[in-house]
């Protein structure tokens, strides 16, 4: 019945795979099995080959399944409807339906050769020789005891007949699995007929167990066999150790009693003296730390009795303090866990306050009346912001300084506007409500004072805005210096300590070797460290920190945290005293660039008055209103602009370029419209004049006089003297006479009134050298067009051009070129070193006006040089003697002469005669030449003489030209 029902066990493995694998032996594995004959039966029936298949201890414990099954994989893949045998091994089972294919190997899988395993062949060959080597080297050992080897897989094979469910470590017969498992009351039943069954079955399980049990008896008899001498030899120390252990216990005993007699006679007191002492010095701590606790406690009323007085560094000094102790000495308190968060919250809380504060105080200070006071507002308040500020680390207070500057620039631009346009009657702010548009009514006296009165609040303001920030500044210098300090102080501690503990290293060396402090030095040669560090030595370590009178003391409570925060005194540049604290830990770059950018806040704000300024002007240049200036209005707002911009320049000491940019822009277009306006004025007293000597005004020699002095500036006019004084016929130009027309008298107060204009605005210099420039060439150019060219004949009217016209432009074009390097000198004053260049412009135009004063000459020559070869054409040597000829030359050259003599000077005059001369001689020598008269005596000869006697008699009868050597020899040819 056993070997019916017995099968293979399923095999069993550690891996989720074992089912999978095919068993290489299944003999080997496992071993027959030496069992009684199953005592359960599979069902209680007669038929004994048909039984339950429920759990069994007589036959293995598991059930068959289907992985306990065994065919043979070539059996399985065999497929009997194949009609033919394939000769491929893997083919030949496939089935009909199988068609051969090539297969694609796998991109995934490497090509395997020979050469992969070349490597593990190196490797593995000289190990393989080695483990050959030693096999025939060492022989097997076969010295142990067959007969314990044999008896011990005996007994081996005796307990793998017991059931592995008694070998569990878990087993249990409370388990009813287990209980089941072992006795298995399931199969035995009460029914009728079937009572000799079950009494076989439990007589037949109680032997089983029986079985079971003898073999283990039996193995552990052979177990206690095997080391039954240890445990004898064991049993025998058992009673040698239980009298050691008593024999030692009654020597504890004693010694005990021993120690408690000790303990109270020589211990016990001096212990609890001692135990006395540290109680007592425990109570004065505790006394100490209560009262501490009892301080910090009033930290937050303190507080905000300080902020009521707005002593914001005393109370972040406070709180900083209360951190400290909190974080050191009372560390740990229970009532104080809230205290530190809460002190954070009230730091943070003192922060907004401070910013909410400065920010009052700028607004404050920046909206005071604009006044000539410039004091600072309140220096203690501002310093103590300043000072709680640097401390808290709020590095960006400036800024909001800056804000509140800007926003105070805007207001004090509307505050004047307003205060100006309520003043004037003529404006209806009914009407006209934009702030814009009423100062755009206002004229130009009006409008001046209303800039006038601005700028004035903005130097006030600006000096107030400097006076505050030198304070901040001095603050912030202030606490650089005590960094500064800080650091020699601690430079000096620092080597006062290295000296000490060389100091302390002899003393200890001293002490250990016997000797005294006392003996080793002199009474005066004690260096004072080792004296103070002896000092502190000498006291004794049990004397009390604090004596009962000492421990009421504040400064006895907190020793500990007033010794780390040392303040020193600082005064303020206004006088104001203030403690700067350690703890103020700020870096010197920092603190550097603070002082950068307080600095460059005073920078902006000249930037921020400037620029309101420009708009200002703007807004009422929208119309082409300062355009409309005349030079004066415009030189006096140029001057007013200047004032300022050189003021906020020595205030701010840097310059902004903003209202100077608009100023020079300004400029500009006044020069253009200067420059055109008298350019055009210029051009109309060309085409109306008629080129006649004009008079001249009193004012205009004044003018020149002035001129004459060094200085070129426009006088003053004086009425009463004017209309006194009559006008005169010539301008008198440093002791020379000038005939002039009116039109170059008018010039040269336009070419003063370019200069006065260099002068009342520097800025321009450039720009109007530039334009006087083309002005002079526009007067030489359309000059020439008018006289030389003839283009007074259309323009005025004129019937012709006479010599008098033509010596009258060219003494006006002398009086012009007189003044030019006057102007040239003028303008080299005011030009900068590499604007030198320009002035090549004067060269150019002096050149052209001499070249057009050479023109004028050459054309008063040539006037009478074909008025010379008109008539000597004609002359006859015949009686009478002066012949017609020579009386009509002389007529005409006293006409020239009484034409230019009183306009051009006398030099001149003889140059322009000599010249005449020159062409006389050269038309009456060819004349002569032609005629054949030579210098021969005859009578020819004699009345040529005549006639050229008259001609030189007359012409030396002339005013100015009695001297002139005329040198009629050269008429006759000369004898070869």
């Amino acid at each position: 019945m056993a070997s019916s029902h017995s099968s293979s066990p399923v095999p069993q493995s550690n891996s989720s795979d074992a089912f999978f694998k095919k068993e290489a032996d299944a003999t080997k594995r496992f071993r027959p099995v030496q069992s009684l004959p199953d005592v359960c039966p599979k069902e209680p029936t007669g038929n004994p080959n048909s039984l339950h298949d429920s759990p069994s201890l007589v036959v293995d414990q598991q059930r068959w399944t289907i992985y306990h099954s065994k065919v043979n994989l070539p059996a399985a893949l065999n497929d009997p409807r194949l009609a033919k045998r394939e000769s491929d091994f893997f083919t030949k089972t496939w089935g009909v339906d199988f068609v051969d294919a090539e297969v694609t190997p796998s991109f995934y899988l490497p090509q395997i050769t020979k050469e992969h395993f070349a490597l593990y062949q190196q490797e593995i060959t000289p190990r393989e020789k080695v483990h050959e080597r030693c096999k025939n080297i060492c022989t097997p050992k076969d010295t142990f005891d067959r007969t314990l080897l044999h008896t011990h897989d005996k007994s081996r094979t005796d307990l793998e007949q017991v059931p592995k469910i008694f070998m569990k470590p878990d087993f249990a017969l409370e388990d009813s699995l287990t209980f089941n498992a072992v006795l298995p009351w399931s199969h035995f039943s009460t029914a009728g007929g079937k009572g000799n069954r079950d009494a076989a079955s439990s007589k037949l399980l109680q032997e089983k167990l029986s079985h079971y049990l003898d073999i283990v008896e039996v193995n552990i008899a052979h177990q206690i066999s095997l080391r039954s001498e240890a445990f004898f030899h064991a049993m025998t120390s058992q009673h040698e150790l239980q009298d050691y252990l008593r024999k030692t216990s009654q020597a504890v005993k004693l010694l005990r009693e021993k120690i408690s007699k000790i303990d109270k006679v020589m211990c016990e007191g001096s212990l609890r003296v001692l135990r006395l002492s540290l109680t007592r010095n425990n109570c004065i701590k505790a006394y100490n730390k209560l009262k501490l606790m009892a301080t910090v406690h009033q930290t937050q009323p303190t507080v905000q009795l300080l902020l009521s007085t707005s002593e914001y560094v005393g109370a972040l000094d406070l709180i900083a303090t209360t951190q400290e102790v909190l974080q050191q000495e009372l560390q740990g308190i229970h009532s104080f866990r809230h205290l530190g968060s809460q002190l954070c919250e009230l730091e943070k809380l003192i922060d907004k306050m401070m910013i909410a504060e400065f920010s009052t105080y700028a607004r404050n200070d920046l909206n005071r009346p604009l006044e000539d006071d410039c004091q600072i507002l309140e220096e203690e308040r501002l310093v103590s912001l300043v000072f709680g500020l640097l401390k808290q680390r709020k590095l960006n207070f400036y800024e909001i300084y800056g804000d509140e500057m800007i926003n105070t620039a805007k207001n004090i631009i509307k505050q004047c506007v307003v205060n100006t346009v309520s003043q004037i009657e003529e404006i209806d702010t009914e009407v006209v409500v934009k702030l814009a548009d009423q100062m755009r009514m206002m004229n130009f006296p009006q409008w001046f004072d209303l800039l006038k009165n601005i700028f004035s609040k903005f130097t006030i303001f600006l000096k107030r805005v400097k006076a505050t920030l030198n304070t901040i500044r001095s603050v912030v210098f202030l606490v650089l210096d005590k960094n500064q300090k800080t650091r020699d102080l601690e430079d000096t501690l620092q080597k006062n300590s290295a000296k000490e503990s060389l100091v302390d290293s002899e003393v200890a060396y001293l002490t250990h070797e016997g000797m005294f402090i006392s003996d080793a030095f002199g009474d005066g040669e004690l260096p004072a460290g080792a004296a103070d560090s002896a000092s502190q030595r000498n006291v004794s370590p049990n004397s009390e920190p604090c004596s009962s009178d000492s421990v009421s003391e504040p400064e006895c409570t907190t020793d500990s945290s007033s010794s780390k925060e040392h303040t020193s005194s600082s005064v303020t540049p206004g006088g104001v005293e203030m403690m700067i604290g350690e703890d103020m830990k700020l870096t010197d770059l920092e603190l550097v660039r603070l002082a950068n950018n307080i600095q460059e806040l005073l920078y902006n704000a000249s930037d921020v008055c400037h620029d309101r300024s420009v708009k200002f002007l703007m807004a009422r240049a929208k119309d082409g209103f300062l355009e409309k200036l005349n030079s004066n209005e415009f030189v006096t707002l140029s001057r007013l602009m200047e004032g300022f911009i050189l003021d906020t320049e020595q205030i701010c000491g840097r310059k902004s370029m903003s209202l100077r940019g608009a100023l020079q822009s300004q400029a500009n277009r006044f020069v253009n419209r200067f420059h055109e306006e008298r350019k055009t004025k210029l051009s109309l007293l060309l085409d109306n004049e008629r080129w006649k000597q004009a008079e001249v005004p009193a004012e205009f020699q004044d003018l020149v006089d002035s001129v004459s002095d060094g200085r070129i500036s426009l006088p003053e006019k004086k009425p009463t003297a004017t209309e006194e004084r009559k006008p005169a016929e010539f301008l008198i130009v440093e002791g020379q006479k000038y005939a002039t027309v009116g039109t170059v008298l008018l010039l040269i107060r336009i070419i003063l009134e370019y200069c006065q204009c260099v002068d009342n605005i520097p800025s321009i210099t450039t720009d109007m050298l530039t334009r006087l420039s083309d002005l002079l060439k526009y007067f030489n150019s359309r000059s020439c067009q008018l006289v030389l060219g003839a283009g007074a004949l259309q323009v005025v009217g004129l019937k012709t051009i006479t010599t008098k016209n033509l010596a009258l432009s060219s003494r006006c074009l002398q009086l012009i070129v007189h003044y030019i390097p006057i102007i040239r000198a003028h303008f080299e004053a005011r030009l900068q070193p590499k604007q030198f260049s320009m002035l090549r412009h004067f060269d150019h135009i002096t050149k052209d006006y001499h070249d057009h004063i050479a023109e004028i000459s050459a054309k008063l020559v040539a006037i009478m040089d074909s008025l010379f070869d008109k008539l000597l054409s004609k002359y006859e040597v015949k009686a009478p003697v002066p012949s017609a000829c020579f009386r009509n030359i002389c007529k005409q050259m006293a006409k020239m002469h009484e034409a230019i003599y009183d306009l051009l000077p006398e030099e001149q005059t003889q140059m322009l005669f000599l010249r005449i001369n020159a062409s006389y001689k050269l038309h009456l020598k060819r004349q002569l030449a032609h005629l054949n008269v030579v210098n021969d005596g005859g009578p020819l000869n004699g009345l040529v003489t005549s006639d050229v006697a008259f001609y030189t008699g007359n012409l030396q009868a002339l005013k100015g030209l009695n001297n002139l050597d005329l040198n009629m020899a050269e008429i006759w040819e000369q004898k070869r």
